[in-house]
């Protein structure tokens, strides 16, 4: 507690976002076999509001960093990290919950998996053997964005579709398919930029 204590505030937004990972996991997967319509609705909500406040505070840590000069090696190496925690966790939350989408999320899963255990892996070589803490790049923090509007999507799209009578709509979801089709996309070309940047700490 004492260490939380004297934390400078974007490390401590960035704790914050890790503690809340279990909370919208456990929420999201709630609504699994919920029998009243209403619960499960309200359950979806407090799990996309869940998300979107551990999403902003990804957002936030940064700016207030980089504005009052409060950037550690701390924080460049957790920062991402808690995103890999959150956003894993959704995706894993999301493979128990949505049946009709489960083969594509376990794909785009896998893929997310990989790119960030190969990712992690150059961080891990790059700060033991060379004291070098890899930054997020903006390819990287475009992929947290695809990935966090795809989250949100695949949570509220059904919902917002029913609500406007779009019965057809909210059954097919196009939105998501689109938005992880993206995802997809950013997370392999972000971390083939990694891998290319930082090559030289891949021994073969």
């Amino acid at each position: 507690m004492s260490a939380f204590k004297n934390m400078n505030l974007p490390n401590k937004l960035t704790i914050i976002r890790i503690i809340m990972v279990p909370l919208f996991m456990v929420s999201m997967m709630l609504t699994k076999n919920m029998q009243s319509e209403m619960i499960k609705l309200s359950l979806s909500i407090v799990s996309a509001l869940l998300f979107l406040a551990a999403a902003v505070t990804d957002f936030i840590d940064g700016k207030i960093a980089r504005k009052h000069n409060l950037v550690t090696s701390f924080g460049k190496f957790m920062d991402p990290l808690a995103d890999k925690f959150m956003v894993i966790g959704a995706l894993m939350a999301a493979i128990y919950v949505y049946d009709n989408l489960r083969l594509w999320l376990v794909i785009a899963t896998a893929i997310t998996v990989f790119r960030e255990l190969a990712v992690s892996g150059i961080r891990l070589v790059a700060v033991t053997g060379e004291n070098v803490v890899i930054a997020a790049a903006m390819p990287g923090k475009i992929k947290t964005f695809s990935q966090c509007i795809f989250v949100e999507l695949l949570i509220l799209e059904p919902i917002i579709f029913s609500t406007l009578g779009l019965d057809m709509l909210a059954l097919y979801t196009p939105l998501t398919y689109v938005c992880m089709a993206v995802m997809v996309f950013f997370t392999i070309y972000s971390g083939m930029q990694y891998i290319l940047a930082y090559k030289k700490y891949i021994t073969i």
